[in-house]
């Protein structure tokens, strides 16, 4: 789920200044908390995002999804264990982190089919009504993210 943290919080505003993937998605990786993570990450999908930010974008909301999903099924696992075990505080910071990340999850696949449908509805292309759509979307999109780090972090409180 650390590529989640390592989502770029802002849209690029110009075009790719580099031709290459690799520079691209390390350039995009530097606007982010974790931008190591970051590079690591996405850059296995360096040929199929080429220079398109949107790509990107998707790519690393898809990779997110996958970690998220990965870390339910850790706490689902380890919850089931923990309900038996001597620290009731501990099995109740697993049950919180479970639900936590299962709100993620659904975060990020909002996210993700907000991604795949961006600019396609009824305005016309390169009109400021289609503009204006996009940046909802855009918006959606990075309300549902944050979202989805803010379930990270509770999950994080919880042991503290």
């Amino acid at each position: 789920f650390c590529t989640a943290t390592a989502f770029p919080t802002t849209a690029p505003a110009a075009a790719p200044t580099t031709t290459n993937p690799f520079s691209f998605i390390r350039s995009s990786c530097k606007a982010t908390l974790y931008p190591d993570v970051c590079y690591a990450s996405l850059s296995h999908y360096a040929e199929a995002i080429q220079l398109d930010p949107a790509h990107l974008a998707r790519v690393a909301i898809g990779v997110s999804l996958i970690q998220a999903h990965q870390a339910r099924a850790h706490f689902a696992n380890m919850t089931s264990r923990a309900d038996y075990g001597p620290d009731p505080r501990a099995a109740s910071a697993l049950r919180d982190c479970r639900s936590t990340f299962s709100d993620a999850v659904g975060q990020m696949r909002d996210s993700l089919r907000q991604m795949r449908q961006l600019g396609v509805g009824p305005a016309g292309s390169g009109s400021s009504e289609a503009t204006e759509e996009v940046r909802f979307e855009l918006s959606n999109v990075q309300t549902w993210m944050s979202a989805a780090l803010t379930n990270e972090d509770t999950c994080s409180d919880g042991f503290e």
